[in-house]
């Protein structure tokens, strides 16, 4: 038994070996980790040109919601959206191509409830639909998600579902 006390670390010495884990090794270990991702390029902001700023920043307050944000550049040519946390939607006063958009390059977004989603675009007169744009119609993803697209007054595609 007395070789056996010797391996075990006394109360104080337990106490100096966990402070040296903390402070020593744990440190290091946490900055490869942290130097491997710092180049590695993370979602900021999407960006789309509007043709009537007014009328598209309205669109995206009034159909999808989102609350405007600060920008820098303190002018009527830009607006911003907060679309999660740490992440934005630019709206930029543009001279736009009228453009056909593919329903497949689209935002999406999702809701609690597509059904009281879709309540609110119907009372706001929105046109949605399904993939393959069906009036009204909802699109059943291979996995249980539900989504409808519809457009912004610029043609892009937005769609919204029920992903959790």
């Amino acid at each position: 038994m007395a070789g056996l006390s010797k391996s075990i670390p006394s109360k104080s010495n337990f106490l100096k070996l966990t402070v040296l884990l903390f402070v020593v090794v744990l440190p290091f270990s946490s900055y490869s980790q942290n130097v491997s991702a710092v180049n590695q390029p993370v979602f900021n902001h999407a960006a789309l040109c509007a043709r009537n700023l007014k009328k598209t920043a309205d669109f995206y307050s009034t159909v999808l919601q989102l609350k405007k944000i600060h920008h820098p550049f303190n002018d009527t040519l830009h607006v911003w959206f907060k679309i999660g946390e740490g992440l934005a939607l630019h709206v930029i006063q543009g001279d736009c191509p009228e453009t056909v958009h593919d329903i497949g390059i689209h935002l999406c977004f999702s809701v609690a409830s597509l059904d009281a989603f879709m309540k609110h675009l119907d009372t706001l007169n929105v046109k949605y639909g399904n993939w393959t744009g069906e009036p009204k119609k909802v699109q059943l993803r291979a996995d249980g998600v539900h989504q409808i697209y519809f457009q912004d007054p610029d043609n892009f595609w937005i769609e919204v579902n029920d992903a959790k």
